[in-house]
């Protein structure tokens, strides 16, 4: 009964809700780029190298013979995966370049002197009566 109490402690604690939630993001942010990247960027860089569609660009290893298919490596569905991956790196590195450029600024923010504690309170009201004194 240890283990499930520990595993229960575990996966409710907020770190794993918050890596969940940022898992499910991320998903669905990389659906997203993929569609940008196939359908917004890479038509009009086809159009710019010669009207190339890169989805389609592949390098045949075997021909089809018989019920065996034709075996080729897809370059072009790698060099599209590779913008993909290139336009989601960038995007993360916007979103955590602007976090740590706001950390900065709220760690540059002065900050309010501590309060004095009980003993330096004390010893500072006994220094302003013995100033009175004199």
């Amino acid at each position: 009964m240890g283990m499930m109490k520990e595993f229960k402690e575990f996966a409710v604690k907020g770190n794993v809700v918050d890596m969940a939630v940022g898992i499910i993001i991320g998903a669905a942010f990389g659906k997203i780029v993929s569609s940008f990247v196939g359908d917004v960027v890479m038509p009009p860089l086809g159009v710019l190298v010669g009207g190339m569609d890169f989805s389609n660009l592949a390098i045949t290893v075997k021909e089809a013979t018989g019920e065996m298919p034709t075996v080729e490596i897809g370059y072009g569905k790698f060099i599209q995966t590779m913008v993909d991956f290139i336009v989601i790196a960038f995007a993360i590195f916007i979103v955590v370049k602007g976090i740590n450029s706001l950390k900065r600024k709220e760690e540059e923010a002065p900050k309010p002197p501590p309060e004095p504690s009980a003993q330096e309170a004390l010893l500072v009201e006994i220094r302003d009566l013995l100033k009175d004194r004199r």
